[in-house]
């Protein structure tokens, strides 16, 4: 099944011309100033990743998201390898996915033999949080005690004083982080879940023996372990995401949410503003379910030029 997402570099190469190295990719919401990876020892490709690198990556992940001592964690190589297993965590059923959504929360679910449904009183539910595309922040009271919540956090990192990664470990809550997105190393695979110890073990074995690599367990240590980065990262994002915005609203967009890692924009028609950019070798998001969406992510400070000559 072909599954609706960003990206899409190749294909548009192919219809507006140019290289890759030529177009800037806002169709994803992927900090474009990553962490710093440094040095990897030689090690960590060579050997099988070891417990104690694991260990240390898991109690960085700890610090830097406060996670209560009660809950269980685990590391895998990325957030969709946690999204493809968690429905194997419970018998099939109705499961409530408010959208619209990231995609893949429904289609796995699907997969695996759930019926997708419309009640929020199911007792699995799903809620991204901020919600992608729009940014919607689910409030305490939207989450419900008993039965399977889980909570993407996937973007949240930028805004880390609206998480509730508190209630991973009671009742039946799994909070979800991915690595890619805020430190901008999507192609290093690596995401965690936080949840009962019951429920995170059965994940560990759904995943089985070494689910993340070597260099992965280095990276996302450090990565994990420097707070004055990712303090930096946001202020900078904020202010990325404000000149965003002013570009957009001068050329006639309406802003309609988004974090600062990704703005979503109401306009007049979403493909002709996304041919629009394409021309000048900017490629956006528009959604198969609005034709008046149309989402940005950040360019690289170097690329403020070529977004600008595109509008």
């Amino acid at each position: 099944m072909t599954r609706d997402h960003g990206g899409g570099i190749d294909a548009a190469i192919a219809r507006f011309g140019g290289t890759r190295s030529g177009w800037v990719d806002l169709s994803t919401g992927i900090n474009p100033v990553p962490y710093p990876v440094g040095d990897i020892i030689p090690e960590a490709w060579t050997a099988l990743p070891d417990k104690r690198a694991n260990e240390a990556l898991l109690a960085a992940a700890r610090r830097f998201w406060n996670l209560p001592d009660e809950a269980g964690l685990i590391a895998a190589p990325g957030a969709s390898a946690i999204i493809a297993r968690i429905p194997g965590l419970t018998a099939p059923g109705a499961v409530h996915v408010p959208g619209p959504t990231y995609n893949e929360h429904a289609a796995s679910f699907r997969f695996a033999g759930h019926q997708v449904v419309e009640n929020p009183a199911s007792a699995v539910r799903v809620l991204v949080h901020p919600n992608n595309p729009d940014g919607r922040v689910w409030s305490a009271p939207d989450i419900r005690p008993g039965g399977l919540t889980i909570i993407d956090e996937s973007f949240c990192d930028v805004m880390p004083e609206q998480s509730h990664i508190g209630l991973a470990g009671t009742g039946g809550v799994i909070v979800l982080k991915s690595f890619g997105k805020f430190w901008g190393l999507a192609g290093l695979r690596l995401g965690f879940a936080a949840g009962p110890r019951a429920r995170i073990n059965d994940l560990a074995e759904m995943l089985g023996p070494w689910a993340v690599s070597g260099p992965a367990l280095a990276v996302g240590t450090a990565a994990l372990s420097d707070p004055d980065w990712a303090a930096a990262t946001r202020v900078r994002l904020e202010a990325d995401a404000q000149r965003l915005d002013g570009l957009m609203t001068a050329s006639g967009a309406r802003v309609a949410g988004g974090t600062t890692l990704f703005r979503l924009y109401e306009v007049e028609d979403a493909m002709v503003w996304q041919d629009r950019l394409a021309d000048g070798h900017v490629w956006s998001r528009v959604f198969p379910y609005s034709r008046i969406w149309l989402r940005l992510g950040l360019p690289h400070p170097d690329r403020w030029d070529q977004v600008e000559a595109a509008l």
